[in-house]
């Protein structure tokens, strides 16, 4: 009797154990009938993971259920991007075309039009045919109804202020609360301090349609290892060290056009070279007045109002094509352009691949894994000091999403303390991420030092608990921005062009274009080979001659996949001329003028 006591002793222990060391003691696991939440995200695992346990926690303890967060993860911004649009089209069709309404071919363009305004009819379109296309646009943007239309998503999380900006004036987002609605002590103090502001340095931060959750900035992941066997003996601190010849055939890359934050880096590098170029004409001290002055005006691009030296304006032009030219000569330096952001650390941390371009929060979080949590060792990060912007990673409502309330309660979790607390507390901290350390800047102002006594005492409080210290001259996220101040009007209308330009100057004609390299550093190196670099160098010719004024408009006027093929086309032909004025310029020492030797080499340098 006593041996079959033990047995049911033993077996209910076994049975008790995943009840006694369950990790959400007090909160009951989500069954049918409790809330439901679908987001879609280009946020990794560990933030999935960790937002939808906390918050699952957090609604059951303030609304008494659980919450099953359905995570839609389908890849980078810009995939997001197509199937919400798709989604959109289709539903709104299927609703329209139901109420007996003939459907346009045009349709979906129409509804998605980001610069339609129905009261202004243009010069050519008929009447019946304007008045058609305004009611379908009308449609679309008034009704935020999910038993009319939908893309069956609740929220967007992630992604960057252009995501978030576009999906906006697409007609995708909505405000999730009315003027004067917004929970009191989310985005300010009872006193009206700003606990989450609009933007700084240039940068949004929030919208009405859109709220910023956490901060990121841009940099520089390194492997030291590598660093020692390519022979460069400084660490790189800035864009324009990655330029090196040196780092030939070494650096991680991720593609642009499919990486929002990515192509926020790149568009950084062409606005830190306009800036550089205009503060080398000395005009530094004057830009604030000049470039108000030019707001207030609203002239054509490239016209400046009465008292602004024309060379103001060229300084920005010669900047943003030195900018352009930069990056050409780090994408000659690739290893290779990858679809996934993330790889770049991963290989830099294993040294298969010497440095790359890193958003912060992955070039730490892999610095802290590579390195096994010891300081100093083989990889490292850094972001450039007044030479990267901090950008905010935006939480929005969906037209027509189906679970309304809950979402709006995510949000306030995400803006609230303890929705902050997880993108920079250690795990296992009171409050802190359970399995992952998120290692990301909260947006929230009192997580940093500050003269208010409220939030330096919040900071303090904070201060203990996050992995790193947010006070830091390189952490402060806030000191980061004030560091860097962004001129919209320099970069931000070339976003989209800048993403196919570097696709089309880069990856698309990449092999060309690192033979061309190679060539010139055999030959001695850019100083050796002017003409060589001349062509190299050139920006596309065609359809037009893409120049800062030019690329505005040139989304518009042309078609994208034949401007992609166009500049593609040519940048293979100069990359092949490059090469071959290298040769021709090559001295007699160089690998490449040893190469030559021939009478035919010969004959070609001859003028």
């Amino acid at each position: 009797m006593m041996r079959n006591l033990s047995i049911l002793l033993v077996l209910a222990a076994v049975v008790a154990l995943p009840f006694a060391f369950r990790q959400e003691p007090g909160v009951r696991e989500w069954k049918e009938g409790d809330p439901v939440l679908v987001i879609i995200t280009p946020m990794n695992e560990a933030i999935r993971h960790e937002y939808a346990l906390a918050f699952s926690r957090w609604h059951a303890e303030n609304f008494g259920a659980p919450v099953k967060v359905d995570w839609r993860n389908i890849g980078g911004s810009t995939e997001i991007s197509r199937y919400l649009t798709s989604e959109f089209t289709s539903s709104f069709r299927a609703w329209w075309t139901g109420q007996g309404k003939p459907w346009r071919s045009d349709g979906g363009a129409i509804i998605l039009n980001r610069s339609f305004d129905p009261a202004k009819k243009p010069e050519g379109v008929g009447d019946a045919d304007w008045a058609q296309q305004a009611e379908l646009f009308r449609a679309f943007r008034e009704t935020d109804d999910p038993q009319a239309f939908s893309s069956r998503i609740d929220m967007y999380f992630g992604g960057g202020a252009y995501d978030g900006d576009n999906a906006t004036r697409q007609g995708l987002l909505v405000p999730a609360w009315g003027p004067g609605e917004i929970p009191p002590g989310l985005i300010a103090t009872a006193a009206g301090e700003e606990l989450i502001p609009t933007g700084m340095s240039g940068e949004t931060w929030r919208t009405p349609t859109w709220y910023g959750t956490t901060l990121s900035t841009f940099g520089i992941c390194y492997n030291r290892d590598r660093l020692a066997a390519q022979e460069l003996e400084r660490e790189p601190a800035q864009w324009g060290d990655l330029d090196d010849p040196r780092w030939r055939g070494t650096l991680g890359l991720a593609d642009p056009t499919k990486s929002g934050s990515i192509a926020k880096a790149f568009e950084t590098i062409v606005q830190v070279e306009c800036r550089k170029a205009v503060e080398a004409a000395g005009f530094g001290p004057a830009v604030d007045e000049y470039e108000a002055r030019i707001a207030a005006a609203k002239l054509p691009p490239g016209v400046l109002p009465e008292g602004i030296p024309v060379d103001y304006q060229m300084a920005v032009e010669v900047g943003w094509e030195a900018g352009l030219q930069l990056i050409q000569l780090i994408g000659a330096n690739a290893r290779y352009f990858t679809d996934s952001a993330s790889k770049v650390p991963l290989d830099v941390g294993m040294g298969n691949a010497a440095a790359g371009l890193a958003i912060d929060f992955y070039g730490r979080f892999e610095a802290q894994i590579s390195n096994g949590g010891r300081a100093g060792e083989s990889m490292a990060y850094v972001t450039p000091r007044g030479e990267s912007g901090v950008s905010a990673d935006p939480i929005s409502l969906l037209r027509g999403a189906p679970h309304r309330e809950v979402a709006r309660r995510f949000i306030e979790f995400l803006l609230g303390e303890e929705g902050q607390q997880l993108w920079c507390y250690r795990v296992g901290a009171p409050g802190g991420p359970q399995k992952y350390a998120l290692q990301r800047f909260p947006i929230r102002r009192d997580f940093y030092p500050s003269e208010n006594p409220a939030f330096q005492a919040a900071y303090e409080r904070h201060r203990a608990h996050t992995t790193d210290d947010l006070g830091a001259p390189t952490l402060d996220a806030y000191r980061l921005a004030e560091e860097y101040v962004y001129r919209p009007r320099w970069t931000a209308g070339y976003f989209g062009l800048f993403r196919d330009l570097i696709r089309a100057m880069c990856m698309d004609s990449g092999v060309e274009l690192r033979a061309a390299w190679k060539a010139i550093c055999d030959a001695g190196g850019p100083e050796a080979c002017p003409r060589a670099m001349a062509a190299l160098q050139r920006l596309p010719q065609a359809p037009e001659p893409l120049t800062w004024v030019s690329g505005l408009a040139m989304g518009k006027k042309y078609d994208r996949l034949d401007l992609l093929r166009e500049w593609t086309i040519q940048f293979r032909a100069q990359y092949a001329e490059a090469a071959r004025l290298a040769r021709v310029e090559a001295g007699p020492d160089s690998p490449t003028g040893q190469a030559r030797g021939g009478p035919e080499q010969k004959a070609e340098a001859r003028p």
